[in-house]
């Protein structure tokens, strides 16, 4: 699949949920899809990133595609920090929500540090990732963006995240944040995250192919009965 497609479908989906698509020079766009798979501990999820590279009036757009997971690891599902449940961040736009800063006091990340996010309390410790079922709550949670390992890949979640969009590979990290570098150049030290959930996102067209191979029944039978 070609990315300025990747690029073409993210623009309709933020189209359709009334989602910002920033086309200001070198202004990131940085989108997580989480995967239809509800397995823990995998880094399954994808992160996107995409931007104009050309000052000129037609945007000419870059893509960037890294294996992340959006999802808490089984470590953290089974030993929640917080009594009512370990995060899963909700799926929505976050404007203006991230900054480059240290990742507990670490090393630099995109941290959550400008403004609330929602998120989803997995509250029944059984390793098992409960999207629809947890209570909802908006906050400052520290859902950040930052890589499992210092060097190499990673293969299980586990303890590497406890909520927050984490890399699986160091490298891809590493060019990650700089293109945040990049953009803060340009923009100050103020990102936007929108997290995509390809479950709903099936749903959604399976139910708007359904309404329309019911219309679609109406309106032929309607002509069958003109017809008759």
């Amino acid at each position: 699949m070609s990315k300025l497609f990747l690029t073409q479908n993210a623009m309709l989906v933020a189209k359709r949920k009334g989602y910002k698509i920033f086309k200001e020079y070198r202004k990131l766009n940085i989108w997580g899809i989480r995967s239809k798979n509800e397995t823990p501990n995998k880094f399954d999820d994808e992160l996107h990133v995409f931007f104009n590279n050309s000052k000129g009036r037609i945007p000419k757009w870059k893509h960037f595609v890294f294996p992340v997971t959006t999802d808490p690891g089984t470590y953290w599902l089974n030993n929640p920090m917080n009594p009512q449940g370990t995060a899963m961040l909700a799926p929505n736009q976050y404007v203006d929500t991230y900054k480059i800063d240290l990742h507990r006091g670490k090393y630099y990340a995109l941290c959550q540090r400008l403004d609330k996010v929602e998120v989803i309390r997995d509250y029944d410790r059984d390793a098992v990732l409960d999207f629809y079922n947890g209570n909802k709550e908006k906050g400052m949670f520290g859902i950040n963006i930052h890589r499992a390992r210092k060097s190499g890949i990673t293969y299980e979640v586990e303890n590497h995240s406890a909520g927050c969009q984490v890399f699986q590979k160091a490298t891809d990290f590493n060019a990650f944040m700089k293109l945040c570098e990049m953009h803060r150049s340009e923009h100050g030290n103020k990102f936007s995250y929108t997290l995509i959930d390809k479950r709903i996102e099936s749903r959604v067209t399976l139910k708007r192919v359904v309404i329309g191979t019911v219309a679609l029944g109406i309106l032929v039978a309607g002509i069958y009965w003109i017809k008759d």
